[in-house]
């Protein structure tokens, strides 16, 4: 949780405004003591006088004390006292009633979700030297609350994903001027942390011109490559006007402005955190973190060469135990507290880290990787075999063949746990088998003879029919009888406001071929067309980005309309002679805002990867459910000539060809071996129709179900689960490596594991219609595992 806390002071009063959150705030005003600034300027001045040597600031000091430190007692004494009086003001000022509330929902938050709270401290110029990292406003809650500067001026964004985490960390350190300094502490600081980070140097050679260095650190900044971490030690100053300046050699300074264009470029390489191991630093961090550098840690006040360098050993510990900024910054200040505080008092509170609020905090990742990395890569055995299955996954025979198995082994499941549906079937399908041609004396259905699909549909309108599906196409005109047709079908929606939907089929261009104007027989304002092409064994859905307007599938259109008529309600549209607009786009815009219908589209994935042969995530036909739980199939002889049939006014009937020879668009096309699925249900129902072919109807019945149902299977794609089995098959095998389990113990589990993922699979395809495959990715599982046993495991 970051909550953010904007200090300013006007005049005699500090405004305090808390926020978080979308848009919550509060604030308060509290008078602003008049003394605290006092007791500020007599600790600083304090501060100062006891460390004005070896400090690293630009203050020459003379040869002969180089490398001592020589304290003044006085000072310390005076120091420690006017520390314990600037806090104790500093407190009691933050524990004024008025800054309750603020200290309350910031403390209370953290008890209540459990996480930790960062607090970001935004002041005006003369607040932000007050040591706000000692105030511990949680404590009277019992809450703990880290608090991080944000300066008030942020003008760029925090490059947050700029970052490169799958590489070494990369450190740019410079070494700027050591006058009067000892740097060797910071080099070698830096250098330790060679095992976990590429370092780079920088720093002046005597001899060396102002000009060479500038260029050598602008040059080091603008490296391609990136850093992660810049870390400068030295002399500093502040300066409101370049943003702070660097002492790089001798009389010699680079403004945090010069370099400003080459900090752009590191940080859009990847640069996040910055740390000046020098003095005065506040001006150097507001303008970097204005520049949209992520962290920057600095000193606020002059800080001892010693006590600097004590810090950087602290700091970059903790960092390379991959602790994050603002905890490392926070154990460095710790350190220094307890165990330094009485040869370097008050240096603790002189380190502040300054974040952009929207950056992730800066850490160390643990280094090591690709050892880690290579433990999982496969050997050349394994290579070889997870190739060959992935290759084989991604074969439409074999995934065919496969899904093919897999939904009869489907079935014969259901059908021995007794998972079948107790529903009937929603669907009449009225075939036109050989038997019927005969008794109707059609020697030749190609073309069907329209006049007896027209008796049909007089037929079906006298039982009432509302729904009426033609798996037929009449795309050219039939002169004799196309007038018959026509008439029937206009009868029928005048007498009874019948849907009519015919077939078509789908051209390379995505428009539909159906009806032939000329025939009269159909009209876009009052019937519906939709196309019959689909894959046997897959739905037939809309594309991601079309609708119905230029294509729709037939058996959605079916569903559609069944939906329209369950629902019934007044602006519902209805077939009428006298419609004035497209009919099915009525029906589309109708439908697509119903909650009673799923709107099923092709997945944007699947939408791709069928151009390559691959049906990824496209619902199949569901055949394991038997047929007749999904459609009655009614001869045409019968309808004709039995009048007792009940009536089938809440039927969705499809008229379709019964297994002729000549059916389809070619000789046979609409022809199909009947499914293994389906092949066991007939036999299981002591069907009739045994050896008879699987047509294109009964496929339309299929799909027209499942979308009126919502019965949508999803098949996983069997390269994903390969890529899944693999892994874990290496992650068993690592830690088999790690434990020595033996070869006994891995055949029982891998068994035991297979069998019960294939009885979780099979179940999941009935309740969660989700069918996850088997057998490819049990292969690839037992092939990884028994292919390179360890080799002091092979006995056992």
């Amino acid at each position: 949780m970051k909550y953010q806390l904007e200090i300013t002071q006007i005049e005699q009063t500090c405004l305090f405004k808390l926020s978080w959150g979308k848009g919550k705030q509060i604030s308060a005003k509290v008078p602003y003591p008049v003394t605290l600034f006092q007791l500020y300027s007599d600790w600083r001045k304090a501060y100062f006088n006891y460390y004005q040597k070896s400090i690293r600031a630009r203050v020459p000091k003379p040869k002969n004390q180089q490398g001592k430190i020589k304290l003044s007692q006085d000072w310390h004494r005076q120091l420690v006292q006017l520390e314990a009086n600037l806090l104790s003001e500093f407190y009691r000022w933050l524990r004024r009633e008025e800054l309750y509330d603020i200290r309350r929902t910031i403390a209370t938050c953290n008890q209540e979700l459990n996480v930790p709270i960062n607090l970001f401290i935004t002041c005006s110029q003369d607040l932000e030297r007050l040591p706000w990292e000692t105030w511990e406003i949680g404590a009277e809650f019992n809450s703990s609350v880290a608090i991080i500067r944000s300066p008030v001026n942020i003008r760029a964004d925090a490059d947050i994903d700029k970052s490169k985490p799958c590489r070494k960390p990369r450190i740019l350190a410079i070494l700027g001027d050591d006058t009067g300094l000892d740097l060797t502490g910071d080099r070698n600081t830096i250098n330790s942390l060679n095992k976990i980070a590429d370092i780079e140097l920088v720093t002046w050679q005597p001899q060396q011109q102002p000009s060479v260095i500038k260029q050598q650190i602008q040059t080091a900044l603008s490296n391609e490559k990136g850093w992660s971490i810049l870390f400068f030690a030295g002399h500093s100053n502040e300066s409101a006007i370049t943003g702070g300046e660097l002492a790089i050699a001798p009389n010699t300074a680079i403004s945090i402005s010069e370099i400003a264009p080459q900090l752009a470029i590191a940080k859009n390489n990847g640069l996040q955190f910055a740390l000046f191991n020098s003095c005065s630093g506040l001006s150097i961090a507001n303008s970097l973190i204005d520049l949209g550098l992520s962290q920057v840690a600095v000193m606020r006040e002059p800080i001892h060469n010693k006590v600097a360098q004590i810090f950087i050993v602290q700091f970059l510990k903790a960092l390379a135990n991959y602790q994050n900024v603002r905890d490392a910054l926070s154990t460095a200040c710790n350190y220094l507290k307890q165990e330094q505080n009485l040869t370097y008092p008050s240096a603790y509170l002189i380190p502040s880290l300054f974040c952009h609020p929207d950056a992730k905090l800066f850490q160390i990742e643990p280094w090591g990787w690709r050892k880690k990395l290579n433990c999982w890569l496969p050997n050349r055995k394994e290579a070889i075999a997870l190739a060959s299955l992935c290759f084989l996954s991604i074969l439409p025979p074999l995934q065919n063949f496969l899904l093919d198995k897999r939904v009869l082994i489907q079935s014969v499941y259901r059908d021995a746990t007794a998972q079948l549906p107790e529903t009937s079937a929603p669907i009449t399908l009225i075939h036109i088998d050989p038997q019927s041609l005969s008794k109707a004396g059609i020697t030749n259905p190609v073309p069907m003879d329209r006049a007896y699909i027209a008796s049909i549909i007089d037929r079906l309108a006298a039982k009432e029919s509302k729904i009426i599906g033609i798996d037929y196409l009449f795309d050219r005109p039939q002169t004799e009888n196309d007038p018959i047709l026509a008439q029937s079908v206009l009868d029928a929606v005048q007498q009874n406001q019948t849907w009519f939907i015919f077939g078509a089929f789908k051209q390379i261009d995505g428009q539909e071929i159906g009806v032939a104007a000329e025939t009269n027989i159909a009209h876009p304002n009052w019937t519906l067309q939709g196309y019959t092409d689909s894959l046997p064994q897959y739905m037939s859905l809309l594309p991601a980005s079309h609708t119905c307007e230029t294509s729709c599938p037939f058996a959605y259109l079916l569903a559609m309309v069944n939906t329209i008529e369950q629902s019934a309600t007044e602006n519902a549209p209805i077939p009428k002679v006298d419609n004035q607009t497209n009919l099915r786009n009525r029906v589309y815009e109708y439908v697509k805002d119903s909650s009673s219908f799923r709107q099923t589209r092709l997945n944007p994935l699947t939408n791709f990867v069928q151009y390559f042969g691959q049906q990824w995530l496209r619902p199949i036909e569901d055949f394991s459910l038997p047929p007749d739980l999904v459609y009655d199939r009614l001869p045409a002889w019968q309808l004709l000539q039995n009048d007792d049939l009940p009536t089938l006014e809440n039927q969705v009937v499809l008229i379709g060809s019964g297994g002729y020879t000549e059916a389809g668009l070619t000789k046979g096309s609409d022809n199909f071996l009947p499914p293994s699925a389906i092949a066991y249900w007939r036999i299981r129902r002591n069907s009739d129709r045994i050896e008879a072919p699987f047509t294109g109807s009964e496929l339309l019945a299929y799909m027209t179900h499942h979308f009126m149902q919502h019965r949508l299977v999803i098949p996983i794609p069997q390269l994903w689960l390969i890529a899944i089995a693999f892994l874990l098959a290496k992650g068993i095998k690592l830690t088999r490596e790690k434990h020595n389990f033996n070869r006994k113990w891995l055949l029982t589990i891998l068994s035991s594991t297979t069998a019960i993922y294939g009885l979780l699979v099979l179940q999941l395809y009935i309740s969660g219609a989700i069918l996850i495959p088997w057998l490819l990715p049990s292969i690839a599982m037992w092939t990884y595992l028994l292919l390179c046993q360890p080799a002091k495991s092979s006995s056992n």
